[in-house]
């Protein structure tokens, strides 16, 4: 079997290919492209399939080509999706394609001197100038109606199983200006294989026929799955519906770790061969070693840090474990007090705050802190006698009635965080 087939097989990635598809990998380097539609100005954990699959690509000696459809993305590609999506302004969508550019370039090796470096192209470059008329006319004779009609993204929305009747003209024509998009790269670029996820086996097959018929050339389609959680819900976001971007800026490296960090031990054991680069001898043994201690979560722990320094880095990696470890009670008040003030809010999204004069609360008394200048607990009655019990921390360290707040208690200058037992937290912002 093909060294890179079989390493997407192993790691469950592999869905489908044409004939012939591993034959070619065998013969020689081969040139494969995926497209990335720029829908935003940043990609999300939903692109890192088709990321890896590129960077494995290219690790068997192979060269990726990463398209970014500035052209395709006017119009939006409707396999899989249910309505119609909104057109972006021109200015908007080059916007979107500069910044999908510099994101993809992290992840994949564009310099060297190697046969096999990675390329980065933009479908605008050559659609751009194509007139309605002349694509038609080259183009469109080449493809029948009834075999784009064929294909299930365009059979579902016209028989209305997606809850839509029917598509408009514009997005009927997108399987065409892909299969297009391949065979320019087939003719410019010598590419010979189009990858995917599963959703697009209609919209690259296309293409091959494309290539088939217009240059009487052989070229080849391979899809991976596309991926849920192992109980078939929606993987890649959060449970009020958000993305999980792969900016830093749109999603905090804190919360990218959080979301790998989080997952079931069935997700873990799955999401571990899809998404780090780690070697099949490696991931079997963590994943026995987690079967006989699964409280220890060394699976997940695994995960979500070999995610997170491939998407953000080294040094973001060591900042989200710090910080998951204060949350979780596995760090000292020095810790505490080092966080920037970014990072803090981070850690404790949705804890309650109030504002205190920055005057009043230095020196403040805990009675009186956690009492009335504050209302964390309802009178100073309450506040005693929580006190007596132990139950008080401060910066996540116990204290007693004798304690006051000093200067360099404050987190960043400005910030105390109260503790009630292990899960009741309040932030005291001094202003």
């Amino acid at each position: 079997m093909n060294a890179f087939i079989e390493e997407l097989k192993w790691r469950g990635l592999f869905s489908d290919m044409t004939p012939g598809t591993e034959e070619q990998l065998d013969k020689e380097m081969t040139k494969a492209y995926i497209g990335f539609d720029p829908t935003a100005d940043s990609l999300h954990i939903g692109s890192l399939i088709q990321i890896k699959i590129l960077a494995h690509f290219q690790q068997h000696g192979h060269q990726p080509i990463a398209l970014v459809g500035g052209a395709t993305g006017m119009i939006g590609d409707p396999s899989g999706k249910s309505a119609e999506r909104n057109l972006l302004s021109e200015e908007t969508l080059l916007y979107y394609v500069d910044c999908l550019k510099n994101q993809l370039s992290r992840f994949l090796e564009f310099g060297g001197d190697g046969d096999n470096k990675a390329i980065l192209v933009n479908n605008y470059d050559w659609m751009k100038n194509f007139t309605f008329l002349d694509f038609a006319k080259n183009i469109g004779k080449h493809i029948t109606v009834n075999y784009m009609m064929a294909k299930d993204s365009v059979k579902k929305r016209f028989s209305g199983e997606s809850g839509v009747d029917g598509m408009s003209f514009t997005e009927f024509t997108y399987q065409l200006l892909q299969g297009y998009d391949y065979l320019h790269l087939y003719q410019n670029e010598g590419v010979k294989l189009q990858m995917g996820g599963s959703d697009q086996w209609g919209n690259i097959t296309t293409g091959t026929e494309l290539i088939r018929r217009k240059a009487q050339g052989e070229a080849y389609a391979l899809t991976v799955p596309l991926i849920t959680k192992a109980d078939g819900s929606k993987f890649g976001k959060s449970e009020s519906g958000e993305n999980y971007w792969l900016d830093a800026k749109k999603t905090s490296p804190y919360k990218f770790y959080q979301f790998w960090l989080n997952a079931t031990d069935d997700d873990a054991e799955r999401f571990i061969k899809f998404y780090t680069f780690l070697p099949k001898e490696e991931i079997e043994a963590l994943i026995e070693e987690h079967k006989t201690a699964a409280h220890e979560r060394k699976l997940q722990k695994k995960l979500a840090q070999e995610v997170t320094v491939w998407v953000h880095g080294q040094a973001e990696y060591e900042k989200a474990l710090k910080a998951s470890q204060i949350l979780f009670g596995q760090s000292t008040a020095e810790d505490l007090v080092s966080l920037d003030e970014e990072l803090f809010l981070q850690i404790f999204d949705g804890v309650p705050q109030k504002e205190v004069l920055k005057s009043e609360l230095v020196g403040s008394n805990i009675v009186d802190l956690i009492s009335e200048k504050t209302g964390f607990l309802k009178s100073k009655g309450e506040a005693k006698r929580e006190l007596t019990g132990n139950a008080i921390s401060v910066n996540k360290t116990k204290v007693g009635e004798d304690y006051s707040v000093s200067e360099s208690d404050l987190i960043d200058e400005k910030f105390l965080l109260l503790q009630k037992g292990k899960k009741n937290y309040f932030i005291v912002k001094g202003i």
